[in-house]
């Protein structure tokens, strides 16, 4: 795999060694030796998958120490855009965000580490999305933040009137008026 480093430490998108021949294409989605290797000693202890249509928007969703989750993410069917915002208090990047574009053509993976909040949109008819997280999922513990935060500036590559989301995702804070559990000095690992 190709690691490609991104503007935020960190977070890095994975580009997989493909095999095409006339029967269609191979490659390894995941090894845990290469994944420590060339990215984080992580352990990931549950894989999720989610379906969703055009306009789908998920996020921008985090969970609270001790139960912060890292994610790996890739698309199996159709396209999305996948965002990961930096809410370390401290870090020189807080507030700013990554974006990739997830296909089921380019294969690439985004790894999103903890102590960033992390969205998609959905830019095709129907997606099939995974992850990867390196903590279990611990309602209590659920954060968000408002995806439409001017102050974030994120284009969603989704009109705003296409847009689809959950009753939850409508209310949660902008940047400004939230206060990160997440410090650039803490050990999240």
């Amino acid at each position: 795999m190709e690691i490609i480093r991104t503007q935020i430490e960190g977070v890095v998108i994975i580009e997989p060694r493909i095999f095409k021949d006339d029967r269609g294409y191979f490659f390894e989605s995941f090894s845990q030796r290469e994944f420590e290797e060339k990215v984080l000693k992580t352990n990931f202890v549950q894989d999720n998958e989610s379906k969703s249509a055009y306009g789908v928007l998920r996020g921008l969703h985090f969970q609270t120490p001790p139960y912060a989750q890292s994610k790996l993410v890739r698309v199996i069917k159709g396209a999305v855009l996948d965002v990961a915002v930096d809410i370390r208090i401290g870090s020189p990047t807080y507030g700013r965000h990554v974006s990739v574009e997830l296909t089921e053509d380019n294969h690439r993976q985004f790894f999103v580490p903890r102590g960033f909040a992390h969205g998609f949109s959905v830019l095709t008819d129907e997606v099939i999305f995974q992850y990867k997280c390196d903590n279990f999922y611990a309602p209590g513990n659920e954060g968000a933040l408002a995806w439409d935060d001017p102050d974030l500036g994120i284009d969603w590559k989704v009109p705003a009137g296409d847009v689809v989301l959950s009753e939850k995702d409508k209310k949660h804070p902008r940047l400004k008026d939230f206060q990160s559990p997440f410090r650039i000095d803490e050990k999240l690992y």
